[in-house]
C-alpha cells in the first residue's frame, strides 16, 4: 500500500518550516516618522477575536471540538493583531505542549514576531532572533517528534516547525489554509487516506501534505480570523512581513 504521506514530496518547498535567512529589510517608503506609523498601523489592523466556525465534530479527531476538554489547557497569543486563543493536546504530545507553555509561561515568547507568513499556507513564529534559524527547546537539546493519527493540519492547527526528524525546539507554526483542491483531494484519495479525513479536510481546509512530518500539538478556538488577517500582511523576502507582526504575550489559563 502506497504511503499517505507520499504527498509531502509535492510540496518540497514549503516544508522548510524552519529554514531560511533574516529577511534583510524592506524598501517601502515612509512618509510619517516611525513612532507614528508603528501607532497608526495598530490601530488599523487590530480586531476583535471572533468564535471559530461551528462545524460538526467528527469522533476520534478532539481537533474539531471547539470546547477545550477537561485535560486540554488554554492559552492565548496576544499579538498587535488580535489574540489567538488555542487549546493544547498534551495527553497526544506531551512533550510539544510542555514546551510551549513552559516558554509561554517564562516569557520566552514575549516580543517575538511572526518572521514568516504565508497566506494560504501558514504563519510561522516562536524564534526570539526573529531569522527563522534560531530558538531552543526547554529540554536544552531538540527533541523528538511527536505524531498521532487523531491530530492532523486541518485549519486551525498549531504545529512545531522543524528542519527535519527529531529537530524541534521553539518555533511552531498556525495552518490557515481554506480551501482544499480537487487534484489535491485526488491524490489524497490516492495515497490511501481515510474518508472521513479526507471529508474532514474538505469541510474545513488545512495541509495534510504536513502529516506526520509536522507535530500537531493545539488547535485554534477562537481568534482564525486574527491567523486570518495576519497571513494576508505584506510580505517581503524570505515571506517576512513588511511591518512586523508581534507576540505580545501568551497567557496560560490555569
Amino acid at each position: 500500500m502506497k504511503m499517505k504521506w507520499m504527498l509531502s514530496l509535492l510540496f518540497v518547498l514549503l516544508l522548510a518550516a524552519c529554514g531560511g535567512n533574516a529577511d534583510s529589510g524592506s524598501d517601502t517608503e515612509n512618509t510619517e516618522p516611525a513612532e507614528e506609523t508603528a501607532e497608526d498601523t495598530a490601530e488599523d489592523t487590530y480586531a476583535e477575536a471572533e468564535p471559530v466556525e461551528e462545524l460538526p465534530v467528527v469522533e476520534g479527531y478532539p481537533q474539531t471540538n471547539p470546547e477545550p476538554g477537561e485535560n486540554e489547557p488554554v492559552a492565548t497569543i496576544k499579538t498587535n493583531y488580535g489574540d489567538i486563543t488555542v487549546k493544547f493536546f498534551p495527553e497526544q504530545a506531551p512533550l510539544a505542549v510542555e514546551n510551549f507553555l513552559t516558554h509561554a509561561e517564562e516569557g520566552y515568547y514575549d516580543g517575538v514576531i511572526f518572521h514568516r507568513v504565508i497566506e494560504d499556507f501558514m504563519i510561522q513564529g516562536g524564534d526570539p532572533e526573529g531569522t527563522g534559524a534560531g530558538g531552543e527547546s526547554i529540554f536544552g537539546e531538540p527533541f523528538e517528534d511527536e505524531f498521532s493519527p487523531e491530530l492532523v493540519h486541518i485549519r486551525g492547527a498549531l504545529s512545531m516547525a522543524n528542519s527535519g526528524p527529531a529537530t524541534n525546539g521553539s518555533q511552531f507554526f498556525i495552518v490557515q489554509n481554506q480551501t482544499m483542491t480537487e487534484d489535491l483531494v485526488a491524490q489524497m484519495e490516492s495515497a490511501g487516506f481515510p474518508e472521513e479525513l479526507i471529508a474532514m479536510y474538505q469541510e474545513r481546509g488545512g495541509t495534510p501534505y504536513l502529516d506526520n512530518r509536522h507535530t500537531v500539538f493545539g488547535q485554534v478556538i477562537k481568534g482564525m480570523n486574527i491567523v486570518d488577517n495576519i497571513a494576508a500582511v505584506e510580505t517581503g523576502s524570505d515571506d517576512r512581513p513588511v511591518e512586523e507582526v508581534v507576540i505580545e504575550s501568551i497567557e496560560v489559563q490555569e
